[in-house]
């Protein structure tokens, strides 16, 4: 699991990098694990874009992750670490005593050949890669994969690198410190998988060029400013000129950069303990 670095034969790849793909142990997906992936162009049912700059990309099939990792007290012995074009961290293969296998986030640290357990048993080992209770999961050790509602399934914290960290325990809670820096009450009832997400060098890649970005399906976006005033309330001016507005905004005119959206009383607001910085 590393970075390479390209030679600079063009000025697009003086700075491009990327993963090398060292912890790949597979090259083709379990074909029972796998989905079609149809494009919305960032369209809704009527044709209408409601998401912008989406678009192109190159074709992809969707893998099902196991997030729930409901088959209790089943070892499982991890067959391969696979990629996943639809997410930033790996996936690992999983093999049950039954034959059946499953997708589930591949964690710094887990290799092929090591055994992972989903248990609701108190004995549990705290090992990287079992799913378990929180109330069975010592403060202080890192998460990730982690449910906010009692068999929802994991549902935050499973983007590459990432992992939330267990402050302490009150009641029926635990206090949950997250990526962001928020600290959050999640019920002691709720699974999480222990140790962080692999793939850790995510961030430090740099596309290099704007073709990459078009792989991904990202279409280019173009600045308000840049536009003229029947285009966006940002538009027009002589020369170079500033937006304008006393606030930014989007180009139907709402507040944007930085404006916050989440409702003002919202039912969830009563476990968040700490804002995020």
């Amino acid at each position: 699991m590393g970075l390479i670095k390209f030679k600079p034969t063009t000025p697009s790849r003086r700075w491009m990098s990327g993963s090398d793909f060292s912890e790949i142990t597979k090259k083709r997906p379990e074909k029972s694990l796998l989905l079609p992936l149809k494009k919305t162009g960032g369209r809704n049912n009527y044709g209408r874009i409601t998401t912008r700059h989406i678009g192109g990309g190159h074709k992809q099939m969707l893998r099902i992750v196991d997030f729930k990792r409901d088959l209790f007290e089943q070892p499982a012995k991890v067959l391969a670490i696979e990629y996943d074009p639809n997410r930033s961290s790996r996936i690992a293969l999983v093999e049950y005593p039954d034959k059946k296998k499953r997708y589930m986030i591949a964690p710094l640290g887990l290799n092929v050949g090591d055994t992972v357990i989903s248990s609701n048993q108190k004995d549990s080992e705290i090992k990287v890669g079992n799913c378990l209770l929180l109330r069975h999961i010592p403060s202080g050790t890192m998460i990730h994969n982690l449910e906010l509602n009692k068999g929802q399934g994991g549902v935050i914290v499973r983007s590459a690198g990432s992992s939330a960290q267990i402050m302490a325990k009150e009641g029926d809670f635990a206090h949950v410190r997250l990526p962001s820096g928020e600290v959050r009450l999640v019920s002691l009832d709720c699974h999480a998988t222990i140790g962080q997400v692999g793939n850790i060098e995510h961030e430090a890649i740099r596309l290099g060029k704007a073709g990459k970005q078009r792989w991904l399906g990202i279409r280019p976006t173009v600045r308000g400013l840049a536009m003229n005033p029947v285009d966006h309330p940002h538009g027009g001016g002589e020369g170079k000129s500033g937006q304008g507005n006393p606030h930014p905004v989007t180009p139907w005119g709402k507040p944007t950069k930085g404006y916050k959206t989440r409702r003002k009383a919202k039912f969830s607001d009563k476990f968040i303990l700490k804002r995020r910085k």
